[in-house]
């Protein structure tokens, strides 16, 4: 990969609500378009006003760039980090803007999930059209590639899962989830003459490697935060129907390893630590959950060699074969109908 010169470095997540008031045009930004029924919204609602309305998610992107500013200065790059969401405030659209008032004429885009797939790749790249659209000389925006095979990544996993297994018995059952996506978009997930299925294959790839770092030869992948109507077919199981599954099979701990995401937002503290280990509790089950790499340090160095394979050329590390693509350059597609938004019947 060759160097390139940038200005800046565009920190871009999903967002989430800092106070009661928020949550429901939070939610309503996240599922503007997509006919959610206003019952559904009403559960989620709950989940977020559970927590006094704040989700934690802005709070650990603040702390992750901290630490990856921390990091850029220690390698004496001198390269300001922004900060935008596409839900919720600060909007990338005001970032971006920010941005273009600040002299800024070229910035990597650091998006925060690891794989592909419409939701988990395509969408940022939809999310760096829109902004651009609406500031008026907007930054050239260059989006870094995904890192699920990353070293780093996995090696920070691979440490959290072993925390967690520490503190079961021996024969604890290894469990990965990751965000449930519906079958259509799923196939969808990738070029098409790749075969689809780009997003539940790398996430079934991370997995493979991490369990493989920590040893363990048997386990399982599920998934979660599925809000779907029962009829649109998704990527199962469910973690809390699969701990239902294991305790039928006679298993007393789980070890759950949220291997889809980046870091403890509200749909891992909710799906997990309150909804899985409810579950396993009323079952009898012993129940531990690993935890998700931002705060590690690795995570930092992480975000910053990713930077560095366009700034200094660095050699992208890897330890699969499988495809990580996803850098774009102002949210051009990296591939002809690659990863497309499937209308929702």
């Amino acid at each position: 990969m060759g160097r390139v010169s940038v200005d800046a470095l565009l920190w871009l997540s999903f967002g989430g609500p800092e106070g009661p008031a928020d949550v429901r045009p939070f939610l309503e930004n996240v599922t503007r378009g997509r006919g959610v029924p206003p019952e559904r919204l009403d559960e989620v609602e709950q989940h977020y006003q559970h927590f006094g309305g704040v989700s934690p998610i802005n709070e650990l992107n603040r702390d992750a760039i901290a630490a990856v500013e921390g990091e850029l200065a220690a390698r004496d790059m001198k390269l300001p980090v922004y900060f935008g969401n596409r839900n919720w405030h600060p909007m990338v659209e005001d970032t971006v803007a920010r941005m273009a008032a600040d002299g800024v004429k070229r910035a990597l885009v650091f998006p925060t999930s690891a794989y592909g797939g419409y939701s988990a790749c395509r969408q940022y790249d939809e999310d760096i059209i829109r902004a651009r659209a609406a500031v008026p000389d907007a930054p050239e925006l260059v989006k870094v590639r995904q890192f699920f095979d990353h070293p780093l990544f996995v090696e920070a996993f691979a440490d959290a899962v072993r925390g967690a297994l520490v503190t079961l018995p021996d024969d604890a059952r290894l469990v990965f989830t990751a965000h449930s996506v519906p079958l259509a978009a799923d196939n969808a997930a990738g070029p098409p003459d790749e075969g689809g299925r780009r997003y539940s294959r790398q996430i079934a790839e991370a997995a493979r490697l991490v369990a493989g770092k920590v040893g363990v030869a048997e386990y399982d992948v599920v998934w979660q935060s599925r809000s779907g109507p029962p009829r649109i077919p998704w990527l199962d199981p469910d973690i809390v129907d699969h701990i239902e599954a294991l305790s039928a099979q006679g298993v007393g701990a789980v070890a759950v390893c949220p291997v889809g995401f980046v870091s403890d937002h509200l749909e891992v503290i909710w799906d997990l630590d309150n909804e899985a280990a409810e579950k396993a509790a009323e079952l009898g089950m012993l129940f531990a959950r690993a935890g998700t790499p931002s705060s590690d340090p690795r995570f930092a160095d992480l975000v910053v060699e990713l930077v560095r394979e366009h700034t200094d050329g660095v050699e992208p590390r890897k330890l699969s074969t499988m495809p990580a693509a996803g850098c774009t350059v102002n949210g051009a597609p990296c591939a002809v109908g690659c990863c497309e938004r499937v209308t929702r019947p």
